[in-house]
């Protein structure tokens, strides 16, 4: 392995990352409903949840309880950390594969990623899976070179942990498998080839056996989010245009220059190494293109590829087109200056008389009126159908003595509060959030709450006062 990358590696990482840190601490947005969610699941500790494995729950329990405060700083600073650490362990793979050039360059391009920008000011799965991910990659190939057991075991392990962030993580175990299929070099032993697999399916065991006593819960949510498959027809719901702006959105998650460099990569990668970095990167990127055809994919459901692809992509640069590697860093170190400042700012820059950032502002205003509301009907527990109401609810109103709950479902529930916190049956009042009054309320609202300038903009929300009854037969 390659030497002398790693001092100034660090050095830039953690400028970066302390930077990133200080604009968080001044960060004026809101936790996003998935964020606040993902905290709520960190108070109930448990090997799996409705639609996401359990490791991010897990990360932010450990980091509020370090820290001893449920604040959303706290809530979101392990992004800067992963994504930090994310960026050495690439640089390591890059230093076994090429040089000790490459691994620097590598790291810096990877902190400098606008996903990583982003992923370091929100805590989402892919930020927790990232350097699993990345360090069950650097023990593969460091597997591949020895034929060491041990070292396959260990992959197999950190792949577990980022499989119980992300099951998109199964693709890395699919990219070695291409990769061992058509280049030999990177192969490892038949032992530890099954050491591999073992320790992999005895890390994510308990999550397994979570999902088969939970009704296969967080598969069941996987499968609706890729519509295609319970369609009649796989092609009914073919979508070309979706497909186009999946691909598009690729050049804004990584930087126009590196996924541009990855396409290359895949096409003509010329190095035996490069074409193994192909193999492992391309199966997320091409899987979920196909999803994208076949019905819809958001911008991040392909993050995995970027991994190994980010030290595909610097290789490709560093061989065919190094003048390329400073413009890369150059307009994605803007994005990355650019998104912390946001932050700061917000609500200011406006568009079009809405703040820029709206759907991250508004949200713990708006539970705080709820709670308000509340209180002075003395009422205990409020309700409302509106999973983002609930989810930023539980995390303002931690401390308020309240209970939320979602109305009871009918069927199969459809989201983690209806799953955890439904509400009960009976006579009780309840306060109940929604923008239209329900066909048992008879009295006027209790309360209308402000919504301007946020997330909930336009929407006319308004409180009832009604039995618990009357909110579980609402619509």
């Amino acid at each position: 392995m390659a030497r002398g990358w790693i001092g100034p590696a660090a050095a830039i990482v953690a400028l970066a990352t302390a930077l990133r840190l200080v604009a968080l601490w001044f960060d004026r947005t809101d936790l996003f409903v998935d964020e606040s969610q993902y905290w709520l699941w960190g108070r109930n500790l448990d090997l799996g949840y409705y639609s996401k494995p359990p490791l991010i729950a897990w990360v932010i329990r450990g980091v509020t309880e370090l820290f001893g405060s449920d604040a959303a700083f706290f809530v979101r600073l392990p992004g800067a950390v992963l994504h930090g650490a994310t960026a050495l362990l690439l640089g390591g793979v890059a230093a076994r594969l090429t040089d000790a050039r490459a691994a620097l360059w590598t790291a810096v391009t990877y902190v400098t990623l606008p996903m990583a920008a982003l992923g370091s000011i929100l805590i989402s799965t892919d930020t927790v899976m990232a350097p699993f991910l990345a360090a069950a990659l650097l023990c593969h190939l460091r597997a591949a070179k020895t034929g060491r057991a041990g070292v396959a075991m260990l992959a197999g392990v950190l792949a577990g942990f980022a499989f119980l962030a992300k099951y998109a993580a199964i693709y890395l175990l699919f990219g070695i498998g291409l990769a061992a299929v058509f280049m030999p070099a990177f192969r490892i032993p038949p032992r530890a080839t099954l050491a591999l697999i073992v320790a992999f399916g005895a890390t994510i065991l308990p999550n397994v056996l979570w999902n088969l006593g939970n009704q296969l819960t967080t598969v069941a949510h996987t499968m609706d989010n890729v519509g295609w498959v319970r369609g009649e027809s796989w092609l009914s719901g073919l979508n070309l245009a979706g497909l186009a702006e999946f691909l598009l959105a690729q050049f804004a998650v990584v930087g126009p220059v590196v996924f541009a460099a990855l396409l290359w990569g895949y096409a003509r990668p010329g190095a035996p190494a490069l074409r193994a970095l192909a193999l492992i990167s391309a199966p997320p990127l091409l899987i979920v293109s196909v999803q994208a055809a076949l019905d819809k994919a958001y911008a991040n459901w392909a993050l995995a590829a970027y991994f190994p692809g980010t030290v595909l992509a610097v290789g490709m640069l560093r061989a065919h087109a190094p003048r390329f590697l400073p413009v890369s860093l150059a307009v994605n170190g803007a994005v990355s200056v650019l998104l912390p400042i946001l932050i700061m700012l917000a609500p200011w820059p406006a568009w079009k008389g809405e703040p820029l950032l709206a759907r991250y502002l508004g949200r713990s205003d708006l539970s705080r009126q709820i709670i308000a509301a509340a209180e002075g009907e003395g009422l205990a527990t409020v309700v409302s159908a509106d999973r983002d109401i609930l989810a930023d609810l539980f995390h303002t109103g931690r401390a308020s003595g309240l209970g939320f709950a979602a109305p009871a479902p009918h069927g199969r529930a459809q989201n983690y509060y209806e799953q955890t916190y439904p509400l009960g049956l009976g006579s009780m009042p309840v306060l109940f959030v929604a923008t239209a009054a329900p066909d048992c309320a008879a009295d006027p609202p209790v309360a209308r709450f402000e919504t301007s300038g946020g997330a909930y903009a336009g929407r006319g929300l308004a409180a009832w006062r009604i039995s618990a009854d009357c909110a579980n037969a609402a619509p």
